[in-house]
C-alpha cells in the first residue's frame, strides 16, 4: 500500500517494530515520508510516533490500521494466555492506540477518514482462530462505537481487505494460500477504494471488492 499510495501522490508515515526493515523503507522513500520504529501495543511508543507524524506531514487525511497478528491454529484451551493477550493487545489495542493519539487533530479539522482493517473472521468463525475472530469482532464493535463518538466529523470505518497471500495467512492456510492475491496485486485495487472513502461510509462494516 505504501508504494502505491506513494506513486499516486500521497505522503505516506508509517510505523512498524522491525527497525531493519523501517530503516530500509526510510532509505527508500525520503521526506515529506515519515517511517519510525513503533510498536502499537506501547502507548508511549505511539504518542511518539503519532506526534512526529502530526509535526512533520500534517494531520492525516486518512489513517490505516493494519497491525495484527494471529495465534498458532489450535482450540482455544491449548493456545496460552500470553499468545492470547499478545492477540487482543495487537489487534485491539493497536487501533485504539493509534486513534487515541490522531483522532483530537483531526476532530479539529473536521475531516478525514480512520480505517481499522477487520476480517471476514470478524463477521463469521472458524474452530482453531477463535482469539482472532475475538479480536476482529471486537475490531467491528470499537469502529462502530467510535463512529458514533465521531458523530461523522471523521469517519470511522472497519474494513475488511479480503484474503490475501501473505505469511499470516499460510500460517492458517498453508499452500493453499497461494490461490488468493499477493499484497502487491491486492494493493492497486485496495488503494483506489481506501482513497475514495468519505464521511458518507462512517460506521460502515466495508469489504475491499
Amino acid at each position: 500500500m505504501t508504494v502505491e499510495f506513494i506513486r499516486q501522490g500521497w505522503i505516506v508515515s508509517g510505523c512498524g517494530r522491525d527497525s531493519m526493515a523501517i530503516q530500509a523503507w526510510a532509505k527508500a522513500h525520503s521526506s515529506p515520508h515519515h517511517f519510525q520504529v513503533c510498536d502499537v501495543r506501547d502507548d508511549a511508543q505511539v504518542s511518539a510516533f503519532c506526534r512526529n507524524t502530526l509535526e512533520r506531514c500534517g494531520t492525516p487525511d486518512l489513517v490505516l490500521n493494519n497491525a495484527a497478528i494471529i495465534h498458532a491454529n489450535a482450540p482455544l484451551w491449548q493456545i496460552s494466555a500470553e499468545e492470547f493477550k499478545k492477540v487482543m493487545e495487537v489487534n485491539i489495542e493497536g487501533p485504539a492506540n493509534i486513534m487515541r493519539h490522531l483522532l483530537p487533530s483531526m476532530l479539529k479539522r473536521r475531516r478525514g477518514v480512520a480505517v481499522n482493517f477487520s476480517s471476514g473472521w470478524g463477521r463469521s468463525t472458524a474452530p482453531e482462530v477463535a482469539g482472532y475472530c475475538a479480536s476482529k469482532f471486537a475490531i467491528e464493535g470499537l469502529s462502530q462505537s467510535v463512529a458514533q463518538e465521531t458523530e461523522g466529523k471523521v469517519a470511522i470505518v472497519p474494513l475488511n481487505p479480503g484474503i490475501i497471500d501473505t505469511d499470516m495467512l499460510r500460517s492458517c492456510f498453508g499452500d493453499e494460500a497461494s490461490s488468493f492475491p499477493k499484497a502487491t496485486a491486492w494493493a492497486k485495487s485496495a488503494v483506489p477504494f481506501l482513497i475514495n472513502l468519505s464521511h458518507a461510509d462512517n460506521g460502515k462494516s466495508l469489504s475491499v471488492p
